[in-house]
Parts: C-alpha cells; structure tokens; sequence
C-alpha cells in the first residue's frame, strides 16, 4: 500500500494506491492531516475499510507528496561517498566536510517548500549560472508533528556542485531553487518497510535516447541513523504539519559529469518506487506538481 497525492478530473486527492488501482481517502483533502496523528493512530486510520470512488492508477496524474506548510529538509554528508565528492569540489574548504560526517551534530538544511517540489514526471531544473549540476538519490523520510517516522519516499536532491564547490557559504544558491526537488512517486508507510538500512538505490539517467550514466548504492553506507537525523531536524523547532527529510546521498556521478538540458533522471529506491524526471536548463515550466 502507498499514500499518494493524485489529480483526477482538475481536482487534487489524497489516497490509498494498492495493485494499480487507486482510492481515495475520505475526509482528508490534504496530507498534512495525516501528519497530525499520531502514529499508531495514522496506521489505524489507514487499515479502515477505504469507500471512496476507486480508479486506475494509469488514470489519474500523481503530484508531488508533499503539501499545506510541510516543509522539505536534507542531510548533507551522510555517506562516504558524499564526503569524498564535496572534498573534490572544494579546494578552499574541504576541511568542512571531513570535519562534519564525523562531528557528533549532522550536517542539516532547508531544501523546500511544498509549492517548489516537483512531482514524477514534472521537469527538474539545473541553475543558468552553474556549470556542474548532478542528481541526488536519497531516501525521504517522512515525520509526523511529533517527529516520528511514518513513511518513505524517493527524493532527487538535485545540487550544483560547482556553486558549492567555489563556497560552502553558497550552499543555499546550489541547493534551494525552483526545480531542484523532486520527492515521489509516493509515500510508503513505515511499517511496509521491514529494514530501511538495506535498501538498493539505483540512479540511471538518459540522454538522447540512450543510458548515460547509471550506479547503484545502498541505505547499508549510510553513517547515520534515520532516528538520529530526525531528532535534530526537532532540536528548537516545530513542525506542525509535518515534515520530509531527505537523509543524503551516497551515489554522486563523478567530474566531469554534469546534467543537460533534455535529460532524464530515473531513481529506484527498493521497496519504495522509482521517480523519473526531466531535465530543464533554467527554471521549468510552472506547472502543478
């Protein structure tokens, strides 16, 4: 079973999607007010016999999973292969980044409001003025008002190496712009999830027609614990409807390679789903998402 945000007939849906086809889920316009139960009580809510209008997944349009004032946060050097990547970047500061995956506080940041996400199939965007912009497959996880984990989703983090690369202080510039997240196709609740710390992610992105690039990693290299990132993303601040935390990447294709315009970016994250974007140079078509 997943929870999707879905658009049927101009009209946004909150539902349950199981074997292709999907349902609504009655009383709830938003996600966000799943995210003010509790926990055991959301798993309740969810078990509860669904008598909403069931239609084929294929017929509906799914939307990013994200709304109302659910914020997007990520994690920043969680993996080796990240810290390696940004040392490689930063000549003037590469001691930030060793320094961090080891530091007992995680490397934490705003990445999005929901009205910027990017929803499956809606176009991501790579910054005019960067020359160096790569994918970022991470898993998501997604916390209720009370910091517990209920769900999972595939987020494309997507950054500018080559901003943050000339800065760190750059950060927000490579990071949080129009087109820079995508988090989908779904959110999948956390108790379908037997072990999060033993999923495969697999990244491939196509150019003109072909495979360009493709590599594998796994939640298993993660230096964290999921908990751990949570508790700091609660540390002096509230989250009333909820909040999706991206935990890092470990899967970074390496220099020289850079997106292009009219790419497409695929990420399967096991037991989770597969997210598949666009590429547009520049900020995307506004579109809903």
């Amino acid at each position: 079973m997943n929870i999707v945000r879905y658009e049927l007939n101009g009209d946004v849906h909150v539902g349950l999607h199981t074997d292709g086809a999907v349902v609504e889920v009655e009383g709830v316009s938003a996600l966000a007010q799943l995210w003010h139960l509790p926990a055991t009580q959301l798993r309740a809510r969810l078990s509860r016999s669904v008598s909403g209008p069931v239609v084929p997944l294929s017929g509906v349009r799914l939307l990013a999973p994200v709304d109302a004032s659910t914020e997007v946060w990520a994690c920043g050097v969680t993996y080796r292969e990240s810290r390696e990547a940004r040392i490689e970047d930063s000549e003037r500061a590469a001691d930030v980044y060793s320094l961090v995956y080891d530091a007992q506080r995680p490397e934490l940041f705003f990445k999005s409001v929901p009205w910027r996400v990017r929803g499956p199939g809606a176009p991501i965007g790579i910054r005019a003025d960067s020359e160096v912009d790569v994918p970022e497959p991470e898993l998501a996880v997604v916390i209720n008002r009370f910091g517990e984990i209920v769900g999972y989703t595939v987020c494309n983090d997507v950054s500018s190496r080559s901003i943050e690369g000339a800065n760190p202080l750059y950060l927000p510039q490579a990071k949080t712009y129009y087109g820079s997240c995508a988090l989908g196709p779904w959110i999948t609740p956390a108790w379908d999830v037997s072990d999060p710390y033993a999923l495969a992610i697999d990244l491939s992105i196509e150019r003109d027609g072909r495979e360009h690039w493709r590599g594998r990693t796994s939640t298993s290299s993660l230096h964290r614990r999921l908990d751990e990132l949570v508790g700091y993303i609660m540390r002096g601040d509230v989250h009333p409807d909820g909040a999706v935390l991206s935990t890092g990447t470990g899967l970074v294709p390496p220099a020289p390679f850079t997106l292009a315009d009219g790419d497409t970016v695929r990420i399967t994250i096991d037991a989770i789903g597969t997210l598949t974007n666009p590429v547009r140079r520049g900020i995307p078509q506004a579109e809903a998402s």
